[in-house]
């Protein structure tokens, strides 16, 4: 049999096989049983047998509409012919008399085909596919990331509105009514307008961070963190919310939990979203739990959990794919871009985060992160 298909006469009548694997060192045993299959036949007319890694050659798989490997193509004389799957060699029992026929009746001169005509395709017209293949792969992504552009606008538009007016209304009432206001007013319209802004400045910084893409570089500048002073500075910052909602708050943070090296302002990212969530679906007197725990002697884990309304199992790993928006969040402010900010930062720290949760049960959010390492 010829090693190249590049060696074979586009006029010679020649039985052209080629074969599509994923991975060569996966199916060597595969690929020699064959070549021995059809090694006695070589004799009876010329025959060849090309091999394809599907990842070197994405363009042929799809001219083929290849959707599972080891394929076999008998690609000339044509039509062309497809067998897939891992029982290749009783396949090739069944048709072999059928190609050895064809063939017999090419070299007859009894077909009133044309040889030449291949349905394996020439170089430039593989060129000319593969272009288009990953054209067509970066068509998918534009319209992708377009479409996810619209829908952050429409929501842009509409969710910044409640807290730039509660802003608003806090600096107008300051401006207009300081005189008849005492110190306790002041401070509480302050602390409002400032919860507000900090608000508006999360959801700014979700976008920006998932309009960079879901493939782009993401820049880390680590230290030393204790990861339990972190954690109480986040909840010290979002007290006014826990309080405003009575909120039950329980901690479990140890004084002498292991640092991390970490992305400080990235990871204090990440426990504001997270927070962020457990405040805004538990309901009114429900509870929160922070906790976290040296899991191993290399990791860290933190768990947040709520007494909110859950998530179903099956939309639980769909939560961290970019503007995903549960049905319970229609009418709630929130792109569906913090969680998958989460995951990427989360993963750029080669940790690990995850949910456990069940319709009506609440929440409990997860993160991993390395020990500090001097």
């Amino acid at each position: 049999m010829t090693a190249s298909l590049d060696r074979v006469s586009n006029t010679q009548p020649v039985l052209k096989l080629s074969i599509f694997v994923d991975g060569k060192a996966a199916h060597a045993g595969l690929l020699q049983s064959i070549r021995s299959w059809i090694q006695p036949f070589d004799g009876e007319f010329p025959v060849h047998l090309d091999i394809n890694e599907v990842r070197d050659c994405p363009y042929l798989a799809e001219h083929y509409k290849l959707v599972v490997t080891p394929a076999l193509v008998k690609v000339s004389p044509l039509p062309a012919h497809v067998l897939a799957g891992q029982d290749l060699i009783d396949q090739l029992e069944v048709w072999w008399p059928r190609w050895s026929e064809q063939m017999r009746l090419v070299l007859a001169g009894e077909t009133n085909g044309n040889y030449g005509k291949t349905a394996y395709p020439s170089a430039e017209v593989l060129r000319l596919s593969e272009e288009v293949f990953h054209l067509r792969q970066q068509q998918v992504e534009l319209q992708e990331q377009l479409s996810f552009k619209d829908r952050v606008l429409a929501m842009l538009a509409h969710d910044l509105r409640n807290p730039l007016a509660a802003t608003s209304l806090a600096i107008e009432t300051l401006e207009q009514h300081h005189d008849r206001l005492d110190d306790k007013m002041v401070v509480q319209m302050l602390d409002h307008a400032r919860t507000q802004t900090r608000k508006m400045e999360q959801m700014i910084a979700d976008i920006l961070q998932a309009a960079r893409g879901t493939f782009a570089e993401l820049k880390l500048t680590t230290t030393e963190v204790h990861l339990g002073e972190l954690c109480q500075a986040v909840l010290e910052d979002l007290s006014d919310r826990i309080a405003a909602k009575h909120l039950h708050l329980e901690t479990d943070i140890p004084p002498r939990v292991p640092t991390v090296h970490v992305d400080r302002d990235k990871i204090r990212q990440v426990l504001v979203n997270l927070l962020d969530n457990a405040i805004k679906y538990t309901p009114d007197g429900g509870s929160i739990r922070v906790s976290v725990l040296h899991r191993t002697t290399q990791k860290v884990e933190v768990s947040i959990s709520d007494t909110g309304p859950g998530i179903p199992a099956d939309q639980q790993e769909h939560i961290f794919s970019d503007a995903v928006r549960l049905n319970r969040d229609r009418q709630r402010d929130g792109y569906g871009v913090g969680l998958s900010s989460c995951r990427r930062i989360i993963r750029a720290h080669y940790g690990r985060i995850w949910v456990t949760s069940s319709p009506n049960e609440g929440s409990r959010f997860h993160f991993i992160l390395p020990i500090f390492r001097a």
